[in-house]
């Protein structure tokens, strides 16, 4: 089978492997496109996400969408559209019983957090353990589904918010988790989205999904309390500043974007001062499911899709998800193009 593997720091290859075998309680995906996450980008680029460097072959990619191929229990039958879950829960723990995304011990689909790290999805075949399988409604087309993961980043991130219908939001940030943020927001009833990248690609891309308004933040000052609710999707200190002092008193901050395990001058006293209710986001826990429903229904959502590459051109669907100017979600290609 065709894999995209990870060396290190760019180093990166199209190698054919042997296919993955189905255990009991696992099933067989043929792979139709996995999207190109920011983790990737890192891994690629840095070597390391963070902390967790590249210290054996990886198989990047946890966003994904294709066909069963083999389902050893006949449950599934082959050619069932499908998605994935891509986490693997750890152990509960007392007081975050309802959250399984939290629990220590756990994996993602291409990660190198674990040893040995934890195989991606961007491989002609992928085996899975059946409980991470969705299956997909009639009229869901593969190449939008691949969007399931990332949406449901962006829904568990409103989730943290609580209620947004009707609310003045504010989502900072238009890369791809930004735009579908975005996206989520409209649909879920939000009175006016305003989205803040400093580059004019992004910002004409959130406002052809429907934004109310779009700020340069590179030039353009937000006003001070105007906003129910902030989505910060950057994880850029300047962005995190402006936001919190963006949000209205007594208002509510998510913050979605990843920041480095560091130290950051980050200014707290709007936090205080106004009371904001605060919230870190991270990853989902089962968002993926309302994902699968609003990507059925919405098709608007799909041009958050602006490039799609076949397996064999990796390396050039990576230089073009590095440059956030020109591209949103970029896909790669198992099938036909």
């Amino acid at each position: 089978m065709r894999a995209v593997i990870i060396h290190g720091k760019e180093s990166l290859e199209v190698a054919d492997l042997p296919a993955p075998d189905p255990q009991p309680g696992q099933v067989r995906i043929r792979t139709s496109f996995v999207g190109i996450c920011g983790s990737d980008l890192h891994y690629y680029y840095d070597g390391a996400n963070g902390a967790f460097k590249v210290r054996e072959p990886l198989i990047p990619g946890h966003e994904v969408s294709g066909v069963v191929d083999l389902d050893p229990s006949g449950r599934l039958t082959p050619g069932t559209p499908v998605t994935v879950h891509p986490a693997t829960f750890g152990t509960s723990q007392l007081g975050i019983e309802d959250h399984p995304h939290l629990w220590p011990g756990g994996s993602y689909l291409g990660s190198a957090s674990t040893w040995p790290h934890t195989q991606g999805a961007m491989s002609e075949f992928l085996v899975v353990a059946a409980s991470m399988i969705r299956t997909l409604p009639e009229g869901l087309p593969l190449a939008r589904a691949a969007l399931a993961e990332p949406l449901a980043v962006g829904l568990h991130g409103i989730n943290q918010a609580g209620r947004i219908d009707g609310q003045r939001v504010l989502v900072a940030g238009a890369g791809p988790i930004g735009l579908l943020t975005t996206a989520a927001a409209i649909a879920k009833g939000a009175r006016e989205v305003t989205v803040t990248d400093v580059l004019p690609g992004p910002l004409e891309r959130a406002l052809a999904l429907g934004a109310t308004h779009v700020l340069d933040a590179s030039s353009s000052e937000l006003p001070a309390e105007s906003y129910d609710v902030v989505l910060e999707c950057s994880g850029a200190p300047a962005s995190i500043n402006s936001g919190l002092r963006a949000a209205r008193r007594a208002g509510s901050y998510v913050q979605l974007g990843m920041v480095p395990d560091e130290p950051r001058k980050i200014n707290l006293a709007p936090m205080i001062s106004k009371e904001l209710v605060v919230h870190g986001s991270f990853r989902f826990n089962d968002e993926i499911d309302a994902a699968v429903g609003l990507l059925t229904s919405d098709a608007s959502i799909e041009p958050v899709i602006t490039h799609r590459f076949p397996v064999e051109s990796a390396l050039a669907a990576f230089a073009v998800a590095k440059d956030s100017q020109a591209s949103g979600k970029v896909l790669v290609g198992f099938d036909d193009l």
